[in-house]
C-alpha cells in the first residue's frame, strides 16, 4: 500500500506554538528571495550545453556522494550504483535497476538531511505525492524521466525556475574554462561563474603534482621551474579566472596550517617538493606557505579567499584507487586554527581590503577558536556549516556557538557546496527555515526585537553572501 509524501509547512520550526508563529512570519519574508550559491560543484557543462539530464539515476544518485556513501556503508557496491570507475571495473548501466536499489533502501536515509532534500525534490520539483519505496520505484522513475525530457527541466530552465541569481562552480588552474566561455558566448543571462581551486598545484601530495605544475607553465607560457615563475603562473591563472567571473578562491587543505618563509627558504622548499624527494613536514609547510602566498595575491586581485581545512580526503584507499576522488570517503578530522593561522594573520590579519572565509569540519572549535578569531580580525569571516554539518542540527549548533562571540555579521550566510543540482533549493530552504527558527527563539526570549529579527533573516539569506563574495 502506497504511503503519502507530505512536506509539512511548519517543518523545522520550533515546537512551541507562539515561537513557531514568529518563525512563520520571518520565513514568509525570506522564503522567496533569490538563491545565491557562491561555492559549489555543479558541472558548468550543464549550463553551457543545456542538454536534457539523462535519467533519474544519472541526475539524483550518481553525482551525489551524500546518497551513495550511505548506500555503500550498508554494503551496496558503488559498481551496482553505476558510479563510474577509474580503473575500468565494469559498473551497472541499467538506470532503472540502479533506481530500484535506492528505492529498496530508502529507509536508510530516515532522519538524515539527504532524506529531507530528496523528499523536497520529489514533492516540490516533480510533484510526486507518494513516498519512495519498492512499490513506487517505477512510478518515480517514469515520472522523473518524463519530466526530464521536457524543456522545463533543462538546466537553464531549472536555474530560472529556482530563482537562482548566481552559481559559482569550482575549477582547477589546469581547466581551460571552456564551458564558462560557452555560457558567456551564448548570450544566456543566467550567472554561472567559476572559482579558483589550486589544490592540484599547491599540494605536494596531490597525484601528479610536479606534472601539474609543468602543465600550468605550458598553459601560461611562464617558466614554473622557479618559485617566482610558479607564483607568477598562479597570478596569470587567477586573472584568467577573474575574466570569466570568478570572485573567490577555494583551498581544500588537510589542516589550517599557514607559513611565512623567507624568499630563499621558500625557493628551496619549492625545489624539494617538485623533485619528489620531500617529507610529510615539507608538504605541510609548503601548503601552509601557499595559503599565505594566496592571501597576498588576494590583496592584489581582490579575490575572496576560502579555506576549507580538516577533511581527511579519500580515506578509503580501495575506493580511491578504483573510483577516484570525491566518492564519499572524505572524513572530518580535528583541526586547530589559533596557532595554525597565526603566520598568515601576523602578515595580513589587519588588512582592510582582504577577505578570508574560514570553514570547519571540527565543531569543537566554533566557540573556542573560530568565533573569537572572526570576532577580532578584520579579514576573517566564518563560512556556514559544511559537509556532515550542513544539516538542521549542524546549523542549530553553528548559530548557538558562533553568534555570542562572532555575531551574525562576521558570518557569510549559507552556501550549499553541492554537486546535486536539484538539491540546491531544498538545501537553501532548510537553511532559511533553521535561521528563522533560531531568530524566533531569540525574539521569544526577548533577546531580539522582532523587527530586528526580520532584518537579520534577510541578511542571513541574501545580503551577507552578496557582500562576503563581492557580488
Amino acid at each position: 500500500m502506497t504511503k503519502p509524501l507530505v512536506l509539512h509547512p511548519d517543518r523545522l520550526f520550533p515546537a512551541q506554538e507562539s515561537t513557531r508563529a514568529i518563525a512563520r512570519r520571518l520565513y514568509a519574508e525570506v522564503k522567496d528571495l533569490p538563491i545565491i550559491s557562491p561555492h559549489g560543484h555543479t558541472d558548468p557543462s550543464w549550463f553551457a550545453n543545456n542538454e536534457p539530464f539523462k535519467d533519474a539515476a544519472d541526475l539524483l544518485i550518481k553525482p551525489d556522494h551524500y546518497v551513495f556513501r550511505m548506500l555503500y556503508s550498508q554494503g551496496i557496491s558503488l559498481e551496482s550504483l553505476g558510479v563510474r570507475s577509474k580503473d575500468g571495473t565494469p559498473v551497472e548501466t541499467n538506470s532503472r535497476a540502479i533506481w530500484h536499489l535506492l528505492a529498496a533502501n530508502y529507509h536508510l536515509f530516515r532522519g538524515t538531511p539527504s532524506r529531507m532534500w530528496l523528499d523536497y525534490v520529489f514533492s516540490v520539483v516533480f510533484g510526486i505525492d507518494v513516498r519512495l519505496d519498492e512499490e513506487t520505484a517505477d512510478l518515480y522513475y517514469d515520472r522523473i524521466n518524463e519530466a526530464l525530457a521536457t524543456p522545463e527541466f533543462r538546466p537553464r530552465a531549472l536555474f530560472e525556475r529556482y530563482n537562482i541569481e548566481l552559481i559559482a562552480t569550482t575549477e582547477s588552474p589546469l581547466d581551460d574554462l571552456r564551458h564558462h566561455q560557452a555560457i558567456r558566448d551564448s548570450g544566456w543571462q543566467g550567472r554561472v561563474v567559476t572559482a579558483y581551486r589550486p589544490d592540484p598545484v599547491v599540494d605536494p601530495d596531490f597525484e601528479g603534482f610536479a606534472k601539474n605544475i609543468a602543465r600550468m607553465g605550458e598553459i601560461t607560457g611562464i617558466d614554473t621551474s622557479t618559485y617566482q615563475g610558479y607564483l607568477d603562473a598562479h597570478r596569470a591563472r587567477r586573472q584568467f579566472f577573474k575574466s570569466l567571473g570568478a570572485t573567490s578562491t577555494d583551498h581544500g587543505h588537510p589542516t589550517a596550517t599557514t607559513s611565512d618563509l623567507s624568499p630563499q627558504a621558500a625557493e628551496k622548499l619549492f625545489a624539494r617538493v617538485c623533485s619528489g624527494d620531500f617529507s610529510a613536514a615539507d608538504a605541510e609547510t609548503f601548503r601552509g606557505q601557499m595559503l599565505t602566498e594566496m592571501a597576498g595575491m588576494s590583496l592584489e586581485d581582490d579575490l575572496v579567499m576560502q579555506i576549507h581545512p580538516g577533511s581527511f580526503r579519500n580515506h578509503n584507499q580501495k575506493v580511491f584507487k578504483r573510483f577516484g576522488r570525491d566518492k564519499g570517503a572524505d572524513i572530518p578530522s580535528r583541526t586547530e586554527y589559533v596557532q595554525a593561522l597565526k603566520p598568515l594573520l601576523d602578515k595580513y590579519g589587519n588588512e582592510p581590503n582582504l577577505s578570508v572565509i574560514l570553514f570547519t569540519l571540527d565543531e569543537t572549535v566554533y566557540s573556542r577558536e573560530l568565533a573569537p578569531l572572526a570576532g577580532h580580525y578584520p579579514i576573517l569571516k566564518l563560512g556556514p556549516s559544511w559537509w556532515f554539518h550542513d544539516s538542521p542540527e549542524g546549523m542549530r549548533r553553528f548559530r548557538q556557538q558562533v553568534t555570542e562571540t562572532g555575531g551574525y555579521y562576521n558570518t557569510v550566510g549559507f552556501n550549499d557546496d553541492t554537486r546535486a543540482f536539484l538539491s540546491i533549493p531544498a538545501r537553501h530552504d532548510v537553511a532559511r527555515r533553521m535561521d528563522c527558527g533560531h531568530l524566533a527563539e531569540l525574539v521569544a526570549d526577548h533577546r531580539l526585537n522582532e523587527d530586528e529579527a526580520h532584518e537579520v533573516a534577510v541578511d542571513l539569506t541574501y545580503n551577507l553572501v552578496k557582500k562576503a563574495y563581492r557580488l
